[in-house]
């Protein structure tokens, strides 16, 4: 007789940071690694930056849209950050889950705690720390995508976004790239093994059991 069949049920990788730690680096490298991940891809009102592609990076829209689809329920979770919205589409998000896919999210703090609140049993929370406030810094003008007084913000605003390190499940200092990459993988391998996310697992159990 055939062993019961074991499903699993998807997952949500939460990746969140202060601006410039790396999160979005370790995002790219876990999606290009694991096919089993898909990125949730957010809705802003920010406008593009050099490189970035409507439908793949974000998806961008107007305010009154954006106002339009939290209206509706459109969103899991939504939040303002840097006077632009932000906000996580709920059905394909949902989609994935039940199709035993894993979603990844780089998301802020306030998004990661709405997403918890949204599916506590399916949220796995990651924060990111940078292994100093000059390395921050540095990272942040390295990458030449925001004006000055732009990065001069996002500093002040890291030690209130450092500060909510403690509402996450996992911690990780991103001295390394690489040693933080693996760390990230080793989270999502272990939560995939959780007993809550194997469905048929129960089933599985009973036959060898009863010797079957």
């Amino acid at each position: 007789m055939a062993s019961p069949a074991i499903s699993r049920r998807g997952l949500m990788l939460v990746l969140s940071s202060p601006s410039g730690a790396g999160k979005t680096v370790i995002a790219r490298a876990i999606l290009d690694a694991d096919e089993q991940v898909t990125m949730s891809v957010s809705v802003t009102t920010r406008p593009p930056r050099p490189g970035e592609v409507d439908g793949v990076d974000y998806i961008f829209v107007e305010a009154d849209a954006f106002a339009r689809m939290v209206e509706r329920g459109d969103f899991l979770e939504h939040a303002t950050v840097f006077a632009n919205a932000y906000g996580t589409p709920r059905e394909p998000v949902e989609a994935a889950l039940g199709a035993g896919r894993d979603v990844l999210f780089d998301v802020d703090w306030q998004g990661a705690r709405k997403l918890a609140e949204a599916a506590p049993d399916d949220v796995v929370g990651v924060f990111i720390l940078p292994p100093s406030t000059a390395e921050l810094e540095r990272r942040l003008e390295s990458r030449a995508q925001d004006p000055a007084e732009e990065v001069a913000r996002r500093m002040a605003r890291a030690a209130d976004e450092i500060s909510h390190w403690d509402e996450f499940g996992y911690v990780i200092v991103n001295q390394d790239l690489d040693a933080s990459i693996a760390g990230v993988r080793a989270i999502l391998r272990a939560e995939r093994l959780r007993r809550g996310r194997q469905a048929g697992l129960a089933g599985l159990v009973k036959s060898l059991c009863e010797g079957r």
